[in-house]
């Protein structure tokens, strides 16, 4: 499915490396800043989700909630978080489902592992209306935080 703006954001419920049970649906009323990522402790990745930590009260004060969602498992999420001190959830889309709907997901990545999330940036308004889409096709790239910031300042 190809996500577009204006459209009703694809519902979801993921575990978190808490190991508690996340909702899309449980953000209605705020913002909602959804990324897909690879994988934990791949340098462009940590490079991304630390921008984002470092940056987090710029989303606070947007109204947002930040989600990272990849296809590793709750117990490699819990360490990356851990180590890295991210200060937003991580969701683990181990059987891929999210990442499917969002199409968000590499057939073929790297080193001919298949099935891992792409890189890719959505943010969803208070109602639940995809209001920014973005599939980063270079891997060594991250999203356009100045337009996400742009488009969450917009919804405000």
């Amino acid at each position: 499915m190809h996500i577009k703006i204006g459209q009703k954001a694809p519902d979801f419920t993921l575990f978190d490396s808490e190991r508690n049970k996340v909702s899309l649906a449980d953000f209605k009323g705020k913002n909602v800043l959804i990324l897909f990522y690879p994988q934990a402790f791949s340098s462009t990745c940590t490079e991304e989700l630390c921008t984002v930590r470092d940056d987090i009260a710029r989303y606070s004060n947007a109204n947002a909630q930040v989600l990272g969602i990849s296809v590793d498992s709750i117990f490699t999420l819990k360490r990356y978080r851990d180590e890295q001190g991210y200060n937003f959830p991580l969701l683990s889309d181990f059987n891929k489902e999210v990442s499917a709907a969002y199409d968000s997901l590499y057939e073929n990545w790297i080193f001919d592992m298949k099935g891992v999330s792409k890189r890719s940036a959505f943010i969803v308004d208070k109602e639940g209306v995809i209001q920014y889409a973005e599939l980063v096709e270079t891997k060594d790239a991250v999203p356009d935080f100045e337009a996400i910031n742009k488009c969450l300042a917009a919804l405000n």
